[in-house]
């Protein structure tokens, strides 16, 4: 199988660099991703400015390695338009450092670029680590990725889906298994971090809080990664209500 590789922290994070290094064991990889941390970018592109592209090498990765100045889907973008001259069978973006559980999606940088591969009908995986303490697992969350291509890669590719998979911080042998699930809801904390006469600031806080299980819903991705899970859900960049698409029409 033909794979690129694409991630919204950076060419330097961990996350990326240990998934490489795995998936090149096995697979044809290229390497695009961004020069410098674009977490939570969501699924916008670089409109007003050109974007830098730079080959690169990585210390400990013989993939073909590129940097470029946009976004995570800038990256996918710029890969098929410009880069990766033979098709290829999967686009992987991760492994994200953090995870991308419920409304994560919504803001993810990881997870738009894998829905950008896709909107061009590749099929991809959006993968995550849990992340505590500055410390996440990304030995494990490279090996269950490499493990879900190995064993579903044709049926991916058959179905041309996006799945998102999140892997908990815990050691190898605690991780009970692999649940398919649905996403859940998330809201994020604000705190003051600084406040004077004239402004406030204002900082997310997206780690460590104190969640009840029954306020996450006992089906969804948030709640097995917090039972120990790995987590896979099938996600789509179609937003349409097809449930109401009569009802609306209707109204009019």
């Amino acid at each position: 199988m033909r794979l690129l590789l694409v991630n919204d922290d950076g060419i330097n994070a961990e996350g990326i660099q240990t998934l490489a290094k795995e998936l090149e064991k096995e697979y044809e990889l290229t390497i695009v991703a961004p020069d410098d941390q674009r977490s939570a970018s969501g699924h916008s592109i670089t409109l007003r400015k050109p974007i830098v592209v730079k080959r690169v090498k990585i210390e400990g990765i013989k993939s073909e390695t590129y940097t470029i100045s946009g976004t995570p889907a800038d990256c996918v973008r710029v890969a098929l338009d410009k880069i990766v001259k033979d098709p290829l069978d999967l686009v992987v973006s991760g492994i994200n450092v953090g995870v991308n559980l419920g409304a994560d999606v919504l803001y993810s940088g990881t997870v738009s670029a894998a829905i950008e591969a896709n909107m061009y009908k590749i099929p991809s995986i959006a993968t995550s680590a849990q992340v505590k303490d500055n410390h996440g697992n990304f030995q494990a969350a490279a090996k269950y990725t490499s493990r879900i291509i190995r064993n579903i890669g044709d049926r991916l590719i058959e179905h041309n889906l996006v799945l998102n998979i999140n892997t908990p911080n815990i050691e190898d042998e605690k991780i009970k298994g692999i649940k398919v699930c649905r996403i859940g809801g998330v809201i994020y904390d604000y705190y003051v971090e600084e406040k004077d006469e004239n402004e406030e600031k204002f900082v997310i806080q997206t780690e460590g809080r104190d969640e009840k299980k029954s306020s996450i819903g006992n089906d969804t991705d948030r709640y097995y990664v917090k039972e120990g899970y790995v987590t896979v859900t099938p996600i789509t960049y179609d937003l349409t209500n097809f449930g109401l698409l009569g009802e609306v029409e209707s109204w009019f």
